[in-house]
């Protein structure tokens, strides 16, 4: 069954300040430039272009903010590890990241995108890294899904899995997508809803 999805732009912030103050939770989508995330936010909420899709890696540079069925907000991060953006504005992950992961109250869940055609990144693996020392909760999407066999895709999970429980006793939950087909939609918004209904 389809899943209705009332969203709309609601702001864009520069630094954490910003970022709406209200009882919303924050469900936050981030990823290395140019992994599909803006794709992803339009194909999960089902509006075409409420995301600014770009060719261009490391598009997004600000905090920007949906507002969902007026109950919580999907947040799309800028993307991380975009090599042609400078050493110091980019540290490895820049500050407005880092601020808003590790100090944004608001940010109840956070999905780290990875492209399931790739090996595990360094950088993504740096970023998980990073979660577990702060003990923030994530959940990984593998997105373009549709660029491989199902077999390739099986062992693509499988070995982020086996990399990820080198230094993990427990697995982040991992979703499988594709923007181009819409697979995922459905887990991915119901793991969401699940999320924002616990007290």
């Amino acid at each position: 069954m389809a899943i209705t999805i009332k969203a709309k732009f609601k702001c864009s912030s520069e630094r954490i300040s910003q970022v709406p103050k209200d009882n919303l939770r924050d469900i936050a989508f981030i990823g290395r430039s140019n992994v599909g995330k803006s794709s992803l936010v339009n194909m999960l909420t089902g509006i075409k272009g409420l995301a600014k899709v770009s060719c261009t890696p490391g598009k997004t540079k600000l905090i920007n903010h949906f507002i969902i069925n007026d109950s919580w907000y999907l947040v799309d991060l800028p993307g991380y590890g975009y090599a042609r953006v400078s050493k110091t504005a980019r540290g490895e992950f820049s500050k407005i990241i880092t601020d808003y992961v590790l100090k944004c109250e608001k940010m109840y869940f956070l999905f780290v995108l990875v492209d399931s055609r790739l090996e595990p990144q360094k950088i993504d693996l740096n970023f998980i890294e990073l979660l577990g020392q702060n003990g923030i909760p994530f959940g990984l999407i593998f997105t373009k899904t549709d660029k491989l066999s199902q077999a390739q895709l099986n062992r693509s999970v499988s070995t982020y899995k086996k990399t990820l429980a080198e230094q993990w006793e427990e697995l982040p939950p991992m979703f499988t997508s594709s923007s181009e087909k819409g697979t995922g939609r459905e887990e991915i918004l119901a793991f969401i809803e699940e999320c924002i209904n616990i007290e």
